[in-house]
This record gives structure tokens, sequence and C-alpha cells, in this order.
């Protein structure tokens, strides 16, 4: 006959069995859960290798995968090890963009900008509102990009977009439509994009320095495929509350965010489309300018 065990061993092993339990790491999502191959979808371009993507580009093809859903909303995340050695022309991207892609579209990019062997790899981003770009900052990074993985994140609700890499915000555009005439933020449902692709055309030295063939193929990791928002379908509104996201501690910068973006600007930035005198030769910069 089977000795019983004494209720307060009972209870502290399950105790014991949840505190484990509670220690797991939490489940990397599988690529397919949330997203699916766009182009270069051949075995060798994008290669599926279930929680990890590796795209690669040689004279052929480069590659990319989409998000099976548009979002109103949300916090998007990827972690992102770019091509290394002489990259230039290959440009690495992680993105939002409504549909179609081109036109009134809203958009808002990460892209890694490659550059020849002893040269830092550019970190440039930009935001499309209605088809209206040209919002181009550029950073050269505290770290090489192609050297680990790191995290390359979006934060985007009705209050404000915020740009991370890593735990520092890099960009900030606050949403005052509501309040500043011709101001412009966006608002369109946008799909998770990234992609390894040719731009020799502008990427690298305004395009006079191109991508070299010999140096191919140029390979890049992404991880991480997990998306906490609101897809476009959902019977939630995207702007509820209920959303994590919109709650109010995401809604604007903390006092330690804050010192982080300010020093961001000041030491690692090389390129803001806002302080840029030759283009806005008559000093009538966009209006988010004088609020970001």
């Amino acid at each position: 006959m089977a000795s019983k065990m004494p209720l307060p061993s009972l209870l502290l092993l399950i105790v014991v069995l949840l505190a484990v339990a509670g220690m797991a790491p939490a489940r990397t999502p599988a690529f397919d859960q949330n997203y699916v191959p766009a182009w270069g979808a051949d075995g060798f371009h994008l290669v599926n290798q279930g929680t990890k993507i590796r795209l690669a580009m040689d004279k052929n093809s480069g590659a990319g995968f989409a998000s099976k859903l548009s979002y109103g909303s949300g916090f998007f995340r990827m972690r992102i090890k770019v091509p290394g050695g002489y990259t230039a022309g290959v440009v690495t991207a992680f993105y939002l963009t409504s549909e179609p892609d081109s036109g009134n579209h809203d958009e808002v990019d990460f892209e890694f900008l490659g550059n020849v062997d002893g040269k830092p790899i550019t970190l440039q981003t930009n935001v499309f509102v209605n088809g209206h770009g040209r919002r181009e900052q550029s950073l050269h990074l505290w770290f090489n990009p192609a050297a680990d993985f790191h995290d390359y994140k979006i934060l985007w609700n009705p209050y404000q977009l915020v740009i991370f890499v890593d735990e520092r915000p890099i960009r900030v555009l606050r949403n005052l439509t509501g309040s500043v005439p011709g101001y412009e933020f966006p608002a369109k449902p946008m799909r998770v994009r990234a992609s390894l692709w040719d731009g020799s055309a502008w990427a690298t030295d305004g395009g006079k320095t191109k991508i070299d063939w010999n140096r191919a193929p140029f390979t890049a990791g992404f991880q991480r495929f997990s998306i906490h928002a609101c897809g476009s379908n959902s019977s939630t509104p995207c702007n509820s509350t209920d959303r994590w996201w919109n709650a109010n501690k995401f809604r604007s910068l903390t006092a330690e965010q804050r010192v982080a973006y300010e020093n961001v600007k000041k030491t690692y930035m090389i390129y803001d489309y806002c302080a840029d005198k030759e283009r806005f030769k008559n000093g009538k910069v966009p209006a988010e300018c004088s609020y970001n």
C-alpha cells in the first residue's frame, strides 16, 4: 500500500514547482507564428531556422519577410545582426509600413547602411506620413551592429512614436496633430517588414561607393518574432487604454529616458533633417522639429 505524502510536504512541493515554472524562460515564438517570407524564399536567400531567420544577398537576389497582419498601434521588436566587413551599398532594414507602400503611405524605418572596411555602419531612421518623408536622422552607434545581435524596437501609440536601440531612445515623435497646425503623425495601419537589399544607388557616400559583389553573399540574422500590437482587424480599438502600450507610463519618456535620448542626440547623431540649413534655407522647418 502506497504511503501518503504529509500535507505540509505536499504544499511545499507545489510551491517549489510553481516557483520553478515561473523561472522558466518564456517560449520564443517561431517565425511562422507572426511572419511570412515576402521575397527571396528559395532556401538560400531566406533560411527559416524556426526561431531565427537568416537573410542573404548576392548578385542574384536579396530577401525579405513581412508580418501576417497589419497593426494600428503596438510595441515592435526585432533582434538583428547586420552584415559585417565591406558592406558598402548593402541595406538591412526593419520597418513598419502601410499598404500600398508607396504614394500616400505611412512608414517608420530602421535602415542600416553598410560601409567600406574600417568605417562605421550608419543607422538611419526615417518617418513617412501620408507619403511625406525625407525625415532622415542618422547615427553612428556606440557599438558595432555587425558584431552581435541587438534589440531594435518601435513603440507606436496614439501619444508618441519612440524608436529604441536596446534600452535607449534614439528618436521621438510626439503626436501633436490635434494642437499644432501642419503637424503630421503616422496613423494608418502598418505591417512589419524586414529585408536585405541593394542600396548602391544611395546608401554609401551618396551612391558613390557601390557593392563589391566579390564579397557576397552578405548575410543578416533576425531573432525574436513576438509582436505586442493591435491587429487592424481587432474588435477592441487600437487606441484603447486596455492595451498596455497605451498606458500612462508609455505616453511620454521617463526622466531617465530623456537623459539617455539627449545623450544619443549629442554624442552619436551625425545628421538630423531638422538641422539641415542647406535644405531649409528659408528657415521654415517641418512642424515637428520645434517640438521633438
